[in-house]
C-alpha cells in the first residue's frame, strides 16, 4: 500500500489512524514475529520517553542468555534499507557524560521502543525539541528505537525528526532526491550507535523495518501489512480526502 499524505486530514484524523496502526502493531509483534522472551506492550511510558510500542524482556532472561531463536542476526543478513549511517567520533566522547537513572526493581528492561511522529510532535519547537530528546537519550541508554516520520518537514526539522534525532546523536544527515518522508532504526550499539534509514515519499510503498532486540539480533517490523490493515479501518469519507477524490480537511470537516 502506498504512503498517503497526510497533511489533506485534520491532527485528530491521524490520531485516530495512529492508535489503530500502533495496536495492528503490537497485536502482530506478540502474535509470534517476537522471539518468545520478548513482549509488546502500547502506550507504555518509560524512562525519559513516550513510546508507542514497548518491546520488552524479564531482566533474568537478557542476563543469562541472548535469543536463541526468532529474530535474524544482523552479521548473517543487514537489514535491507537505502541508507546505513554510523555515529562519528565525536559521540563516543559525548556518551562519556554520566547521568544518575533510577530504575525499578521489577526486572522487565526496555530493550526497544518504536514511535510513530504525529503532527503534534512538530507543532511547536518545545514539542520537537521534547522528542527528539528523549529519543536520542532512549538511543544512549541502549535501548534501540525504530521512528516512523511520515509527515513533511518544517521550518523547526527541515531534514526530518530523523535528521534532528541524529544530530543528536553525533552526526548529520540531508534528504536524497525528493524523498522528504523518513523510517530510521536505530541500533544503540555504544558508543557508536548506527542508524538503518529509508527515505521515503507519498505514494511511494511503505516498507517494513528493521527492529533490533540487542546488538546483534533484529526483526522486520511489518509496517505494511499494518499500515495497510489500520488505513482500511479508518471512515471511507478520510480514505477519499487521502486519495484525494474530495478535498482537504477543515475544521468544519
Amino acid at each position: 500500500m502506498p504512503i498517503h499524505d497526510w497533511t489533506r486530514v485534520l491532527p485528530g484524523s491521524f490520531h485516530d489512524f495512529h492508535c489503530s496502526w500502533i495496536t495492528h502493531i503490537k497485536e502482530t509483534l506478540n502474535a509470534g514475529l517476537l522471539p518468545p522472551e520478548f513482549y509488546a506492550l502500547a502506550e507504555q511510558h518509560s524512562n525519559d520517553a513516550i513510546p508507542d510500542v514497548l518491546t520488552l524482556t524479564h531482566r533474568r532472561e537478557m542476563q543469562s542468555e541472548k535469543p536463541t531463536s526468532g529474530g535474524v542476526l544482523l552479521a548473517e543478513a543487514p537489514p535491507k534499507v537505502g541508507i546505513h549511517m554510523v555515529a562519528g567520533e565525536e559521540a563516543a566522547y559525548r556518551a562519556l557524560r554520566r547521568t544518575v537513572v533510577i530504575r525499578h526493581r521489577s526486572g522487565h528492561d526496555i530493550v526497544a521502543m518504536i514511535e510513530i511522529v504525529s503532527p503534534g510532535n512538530k507543532s511547536s519547537q518545545r514539542a520537537l525539541e521534547q522528542f527528539v530528546d528523549k529519543s536520542a537519550a532512549a538511543v544512549r541508554q541502549g535501548i534501540h528505537l525504530l521512528v516512523v516520520d511520515l509527515h513533511p518537514p518544517t521550518a523547526r526539522d527541515e531534514q526530518g525528526i530523523h535528521g534532528e534525532i541524529w544530530e543528536r546523536i553525533g552526526g548529520s544527515f540531508h534528504f536524497p532526491d525528493q524523498r522528504h518522508l523518513t523510517l530510521a532504526s536505530y541500533r544503540a550499539h555504544q558508543p557508536l550507535p548506527e542508524a538503518y534509514v529509508e527515505p521515503r515519499a507519498v505514494g511511494l510503498p511503505m516498507p517494513d523495518m528493521p527492529l533490533f532486540l540487542d546488538d546483534d539480533r533484529y526483526i522486520e517490523t511489518p509496517l505494511e501489512t499494518t499500515y495497510g490493515s489500520a488505513y482500511r479501518g479508518i471512515p471511507g469519507y478520510l480514505q477519499e480526502v487521502l486519495e484525494g477524490r474530495e478535498p482537504p480537511e477543515t475544521d468544519g470537516r
